[in-house]
């Protein structure tokens, strides 16, 4: 069963256990080490990021009854009832099916009680940005004249959905997706506490699969460890056929293809990895990933010691940006540029089309045919 829940087994206990979101830490830890804690903050960021995460480590750490560091102690009776999830003065909201007025009245109406067991209640409020405009509202004037022992931590994918006066009534902090090598380093870290091997390229797969989610990469791991026996190893040919992943070298050889004129061996390439039991929609996002990185190393490879290149290399091996290098000599960037624009509108058929690889398969003959001339 415990493999089945990773991200709750292995979720952050203490500020220091975050990856990626250092900002956010420093901030909070220098706040409650100085006693100058908001009433209010605004979580925002991608999914799996570590928003709730964030907010139930600060809901423990202001209600820790160990004041010796700002970090939650995880030993007092506050924090082991915010981790066993049964503290009376923590309450998680969901948003996007409590949206309504009548539930903002409801927490209108609980936080004029003060904590039966704790310094402070909190509210944490997931996916904020789903209230109605009518709980929106009602939300900004508790904020305007909540009690002194109430706190309120919101967290939302879509900030910008949010109304700006409750943005301004909070302390804002903007949570960034977890890069590829530090979302391998934890999951390094988590196969071997579950007693399975496995290498870089395995979990980078996963890695990059999660499309910057640490939760929805814990979860394919998750998936991946049921797979593997216990004490066995994670193999990348089993993470490939389990996720449906396409790997870049697939890619890779089907972009060499098109920009080679050779639109039968492109299309055979598409028919290999149907056959696989890939989904039309996967190959297509993956495509559109790799031409993005087409066209971002075109443009940044006069300077290779930049923000934008080091950024790229820490998607890509070193292997697969010399294979690319060696692509993208070979073309323009506003061929590059032109092979988005077809696949994207491709890809926007392939949706409502009766054979779903077909616009693929169009765009594919139509782009090679092009690189023929």
């Amino acid at each position: 069963m415990s493999k089945q829940v990773l991200y709750r087994k292995y979720r952050p206990q203490k500020f220091s256990d975050v990856i990626e979101q250092e900002h956010v830490v420093r901030t909070l830890l220098n706040a409650l080490s100085s006693g100058s804690v908001a009433h209010a903050y605004l979580f925002c960021g991608p999914k799996g990021s570590g928003k709730t995460t964030m907010a139930r480590l600060l809901a423990k750490a202001v209600n820790c009854k160990d004041d010796k560091s700002p970090e939650p102690c995880n030993k007092c009776s506050s924090c082991k009832e915010i981790i066993e999830g049964n503290a009376v003065d923590l309450m998680e909201i969901d948003a996007a099916s409590h949206r309504g007025i009548e539930n903002i009245r409801e927490l209108r109406d609980g936080i004029r009680f003060s904590p039966s067991r704790m310094k402070y209640r909190i509210f944490i409020l997931d996916e904020a940005h789903q209230l109605t405009s009518g709980a929106a509202n009602a939300l900004l004037k508790i904020l305007e004249e909540s009690p002194s022992h109430a706190m309120f931590i919101l967290a939302t994918t879509e900030a910008h959905k949010m109304i700006p006066t409750i943005i301004s009534r909070c302390q804002r902090f903007d949570f960034r997706k977890i890069t590829v090598p530090c979302m391998v380093k934890r999951m390094k870290g988590i196969v071997k506490k579950e007693g399975v091997r496995a290498d870089e390229d395995s979990l980078r797969i996963i890695a990059g699969a999660a499309g910057g989610s640490m939760r929805d990469g814990e979860s394919l791991l998750s998936q991946v460890l049921s797979f593997t026996s216990e004490g066995g190893e994670i193999k990348k040919e089993d993470v490939k056929d389990l996720l449906g992943v396409v790997e870049k070298q697939v890619v890779s050889s089907f972009v060499e293809a098109v920009i080679s004129g050779d639109a039968e061996n492109s299309l055979s390439v598409i028919g290999d990895i149907l056959d696989r039991g890939v989904d039309p929609e996967e190959f297509h996002e993956n495509l559109i990933s790799y031409l993005r990185e087409m066209m971002i190393l075109k443009i940044v490879s006069g300077n290779k010691s930049g923000a934008v290149y080091e950024a790229l290399m820490t998607t890509l091996t070193r292997e697969e940006i010399e294979e690319m290098e060696k692509q993208v000599k070979r073309v323009s960037e506003e061929s590059v540029r032109e092979m988005i624009d077809i696949f994207l509108e491709a890809g926007e058929r392939v949706k409502y089309s009766p054979i779903p690889h077909l616009p693929l398969e169009v765009a594919t003959a139509k782009i090679a045919e092009r690189f023929k001339e």
